[in-house]
This record gives C-alpha cells, sequence and structure tokens, in this order.
C-alpha cells in the first residue's frame, strides 16, 4: 500500500483514537471527578487499544506483524509508549501552563496527540508492521 494511503488512514484512526482518548478523560474528570492526570491514563490505554485495533485492520492491513493478536497488542501497546511519553509530557506541560485547562482537559489531549503521531506512525510502520502480507 502507498506510504501516502497508509498516512491518511493512520490519521483517521489518530481521529478516532483522539475522540476515545478525550472523550473518556473529560467523562472521567467531568462527571466522575478524577485528577486529570490519573484519568489520562486510563483515557490512553483505550485509546491505544482502540488505534490497534484500527491500524491493524485498516491502516496495516497488507502488512503484517507475524504475531499473536495478543503478541501484536501487547508490542503495539510497548512502542506506543514512545509517542505516549511525548504525548503525555506535552499534556501535562499543557495544563501546567494554562491551569484552567483542568476543566477541559481535551484541550491538552488535543496538543499532546499531535506531537505524539509523527512518532507513533513511524513506530507502528517500521517495527511492528514492518513485512507485507504474503498469499498462502
Amino acid at each position: 500500500m502507498k506510504l501516502r494511503h497508509e498516512v491518511m488512514l493512520f490519521a483517521v484512526g489518530g481521529a478516532i483514537g483522539f475522540v476515545v482518548d478525550a472523550g473518556i478523560v473529560q467523562m472521567l474528570v467531568s462527571f466522575a471527578h478524577f485528577n486529570p492526570y490519573y484519568g489520562r491514563v486510563i483515557s490512553f490505554l483505550i485509546a491505544a487499544t482502540v488505534t490497534w485495533w484500527w491500524n491493524r485492520s485498516q491502516t496495516f492491513a497488507a502488512r503484517q506483524s507475524g504475531r499473536s493478536l495478543a503478541a501484536e497488542w501487547l508490542h503495539w501497546m510497548a512502542l506506543m509508549s514512545g509517542g505516549a511519553a511525548i504525548n503525555y509530557a506535552a499534556y501535562v506541560a499543557c495544563l501546567i501552563a494554562f491551569p484552567s485547562w483542568h476543566k477541559w482537559p481535551v484541550l491538552a489531549v488535543g496538543v499532546g496527540s499531535f506531537f505524539a503521531a509523527f512518532v507513533n506512525f513511524v513506530s507502528a510502520r517500521t517495527l511492528l508492521f514492518r513485512r507485507a502480507k504474503t498469499s498462502s
């Protein structure tokens, strides 16, 4: 599959992940009165699982990891930890710089997601879904 097409599908998956991530953290903060720092950990884990499913079935459908589903998911989560560190650092920086965003963490999620997207795409494409699928 062409790189440009994969980038576009990865962006769609990222948008889906953003909605899941931001929606969950916002609900946890607004309705369950979670601390926005802890709530973000929960929302990220769920969103990363959703983006794994999207990317394995859509973005990298013509590629394979050569792993079982469970191993692939664990590898995905490990790889996304690099992007997650960048994402969370930007998120925390925004919450520190803009204290009013504690009530609207969705804004900080957007900033963090933007900065992590490139790292996540490159690591997913080059380290997990690096081989073309073969016909069997």
